[in-house]
């Protein structure tokens, strides 16, 4: 048929799905499904599949999962397919030998307006930095770190109340549409080249340093930086007292005036738990004391005895 592409399809959890089933439910000719192998987990490192491999199997479709994207087994075998297109959604980093494979390019799917937000973890740090917008990003893979030609943007607002969870399944939900108006601009234009500037944000991997609390921060930053995490990985601190891990998933700030010292609990208005900083305090709604389980402010003070510790 005219205009339809021959596809290989790239990708690994669940946020891939969406452009997955577009592609097999389109009539577009989806080859097979690379994807990551499988993982034992649990106690009894029972075999567990990746949520795109679950989604392959349910509907039929080849996966291949291989363990050296270098091989030349593997190679061969994507060669052989002799596709149009891969497309690549949240996976892992490509070698050139196999995305310059397609005879149309290798074209990722992207959590942001790029070039903003170039890296690992695009959603978490568009909440981070307060943004009030964000999107989705196809684009062609170069030799850079998400820096190809863009094919098309699609933009959604932040609101207010959206941490990491809602605006992940709003994109997610977004992608499906997305990938086939993406392969449909491919007919018509051949990429737009990226414009760097100066004032660009970054998207870092998440890691034990980045995603601790600093309760030097201004508070309405440290809302934001617990909204980006929530409810996965979390924003985290230590109780000093009991060096124990806290992670907090939900919070308010508040303008008021006090004389604690930085990182402590306090109690206002008899339920509402406190974390003094310098400009005011957060309210923490939701939280989770290492070796516990979630459980909400309240519930917490209930627990403290009049002991209010402190967090560093």
């Amino acid at each position: 048929m005219k205009n339809l592409f021959k596809i290989i399809f790239m990708g690994t959890p669940d946020f891939a799905i969406p452009s997955l089933d577009s592609l097999y439910k389109s009539k577009h000719n989806l080859h097979c499904v690379v994807t990551a192998p499988d993982k034992k987990q649990g106690r009894g490192l029972k075999v567990v599949n990746s949520p795109v491999k679950d989604y392959c199997v349910k509907n039929n479709i080849k996966v291949i999962q291989p363990e050296n994207f270098h091989s030349q087994k593997f190679l061969s075998k994507i060669i052989g397919f002799k596709p149009d297109i891969i497309v690549v959604v949240a996976f892992k980093i490509l070698p050139k030998k196999l995305w310059e494979i397609p005879k149309l390019g290798t074209i990722n799917i992207h959590a942001s307006i790029l070039p903003n937000l170039r890296g690992a973890a695009p959603i978490n740090w568009a909440i981070i930095n307060g943004l009030k917008k964000t999107g989705l990003t196809s684009f062609f893979i170069n030799e850079g770190m998400d820096t190809g030609d863009i094919i098309k943007i699609k933009e959604i607002k932040i609101n207010d109340d959206d941490n990491f969870g809602s605006l992940y399944e709003k994109l997610k939900c977004l992608s499906g549409s997305f990938i086939l108006d993406s392969l449909d601009e491919i007919k018509k234009v051949s990429g737009k080249p990226q414009i760097n500037t100066i004032d660009l944000l970054t998207a870092p991997k998440l890691t034990k340093e980045n995603t601790r609390i600093n309760w030097l921060e201004n508070g309405k930053k440290i809302v934001k930086k617990i909204s980006g995490l929530s409810p996965v990985p979390g924003a985290w601190s230590t109780i000093k007292d009991s060096n124990k891990i806290i992670k907090i998933y939900d919070s308010l700030f508040h303008e008021l005036s006090h004389d604690f010292e930085i990182g402590k609990i306090f109690i206002k208005s008899s339920n509402k738990l406190m974390v003094a900083v310098d400009n005011g305090a957060l309210e923490i709604l939701s939280l989770k004391i290492e070796g516990k389980k979630r459980i909400s402010g309240p519930d917490y003070i209930n627990g403290l005895k009049n002991k209010t510790p402190k967090l560093i």
